[in-house]
């Protein structure tokens, strides 16, 4: 039986479909009937995704577009650890009391191996992150482009599939395991520069790293930003993982990569993805480096946590 994205398997409040589509076709069918029909109940709709999709919804959609929340997701989702924060949680957060609908394409060709992992991670956190809102949040998948082990994650991290107009039940729905794969080891290449630190030496560790920053072309803008993300995450090491930790700090392409490895384990897979509260004494560090950062990687096991920020140099 053929069924609207918003009738969950599950029958569960918050809602998470994968649409896969393989033309343009499909996706104005799959995505424009979801807009109209949250419109036409007066629920809240937010579209995020690359600025093409956008540019065919807006199209689509003609002046019931004006009504819609657009956001390009290859910008505010550069870093798929802000997305929850920053795109569907702002939206969501602002609007309480009715359900609220997202369209939401943070996987799309042409994002990067270095990327995936963190990507399919923000795919899989979404089901705690909304446990039990009234969210419809509908994920559209280019199933003509994309690999087919992305396809697969994409049935693990949502309960519900949609085809061709077909809803069903995802038979390998299992975020659990797909964090737990994600997890995997960072390896940093051999001539990174190292330093070092304790509480006394933070201002040292955060002159070193902009020190190395700069010998290798970053600017200055970015360089302030570099300083928040290296204050941040060694200044969390001192206070809750043992009084410490090693900075490590590399080129990549167009980037900066800065490292942190201490001795504490995050427990909490969804720190630095949830907005602070206005009331919120401390506990902002890791979601600043979300906010100032291209891409966060993260390994947490009970031997330690590291944590790698990726910087573009301009």
């Amino acid at each position: 039986m053929t069924t609207t994205p918003t009738e969950s398997a599950t029958d569960a409040p918050f809602v998470h479909p994968a649409l896969f589509y393989r033309d343009d076709q499909e996706y104005l069918a799959g995505t424009v009937p979801f807009v109209l029909e949250g419109l036409a109940a007066s629920e809240p709709v937010a579209v995020a995704a690359p600025a093409p999709r956008l540019a065919l919804i807006t199209a689509a959609l003609g002046r019931a577009a004006d009504a819609v929340h657009l956001v390009d997701m290859t910008m505010a989702g550069r870093n798929p650890g802000r997305i929850i924060p920053s795109v569907l949680r702002a939206f969501a957060d602002a609007r309480p009391g009715v359900r609220v609908r997202i369209i939401g394409e943070p996987i799309w060709p042409g994002r990067t191996a270095v990327e995936y992992p963190a990507c399919v991670q923000h795919e899989a956190l979404i089901n705690e992150a909304f446990s039990g809102r009234e969210v419809t949040i509908l994920c559209p998948y280019d199933a003509r482009s994309l690999p087919s082990d992305v396809l697969a994650d994409a049935h693990a991290t949502h309960p519900v599939l949609i085809t061709a107009g077909r809803q069903w039940a995802s038979d390998t729905y299992d975020p659990g395991k797909v964090l737990a794969r994600c997890n995997e080891p960072l390896r940093r290449p051999s001539g990174a520069a190292t330093h070092r630190y304790d509480a006394e030496a933070l201002p040292a560790v955060r002159d070193f790293a902009l020190a190395r920053a700069r010998e290798r072309g970053m600017s200055a803008v970015r360089l302030q930003d570099l300083a928040l993300v290296v204050a941040e995450l060694t200044t969390n090491s001192v206070v809750h993982a043992g009084g410490g930790g090693t900075l490590h700090l590399w080129a990549e392409n167009e980037q900066i990569v800065c490292q942190v490895q201490d001795f504490g384990r995050l427990a909490d897979p969804l720190a630095g993805r949830r907005p602070a509260r206005p009331d919120q004494i401390g506990g902002r560090g890791l979601l600043l480096v979300h906010y100032l950062s291209d891409l966060v990687r993260l390994h947490t096991d009970d031997d330690g946590t590291t944590i790698r920020s990726y910087v573009s140099r301009v």
